[in-house]
């Protein structure tokens, strides 16, 4: 495989609802990133991390934190995709598997990905408002 970068960029987050929250346990998500960016480079694929804070998604669901975690791949024409775009409904809403079958995707089998620009129908309740 020839060299690629992939990018996985978090957005801010904001919890408008006293009704439902979740706890995401961001020190365990950096642990797994640096493990992935580490297993990444044996295949060729610089898997880089940044945050995002000016951008904020209100977060009323799990889906609106897929969307607030977006992954790019120039090489593969991703500019910034949300997660949920790349992966689709989330089996057992786990943050660390849904990020990922993000990067798996996106490093092994980006041709399966739909463009942002595709006239998709249905939406894929990820929460980007498709």
């Amino acid at each position: 495989m020839q060299n690629k970068e992939i990018t996985v960029v978090f957005y801010g987050r904001r919890y408008p609802r006293q009704d439902w929250q979740t706890n995401i346990d961001d020190e365990a998500v950096h642990v797994f990133l640096a493990k992935a960016e580490q297993e990444m480079a044996g295949f060729g694929v610089t898997l880089r991390n940044t945050v995002e804070e000016d951008v904020v998604i209100d977060i009323n669901g799990y889906g609106d934190i897929l969307n607030a975690i977006r992954l790019r791949s120039p090489k593969d024409n991703i500019g910034n995709l949300c997660l949920g775009h790349v992966i689709g409904s989330s089996p057992h809403c786990n943050l660390i598997e849904d990020i990922q079958r993000g990067i798996n995707r996106v490093a092994f089998a980006p041709e399966t990905i739909e463009p942002e620009d595709h006239n998709k129908k249905v939406c894929h309740n990820c929460g980007c408002g498709c």
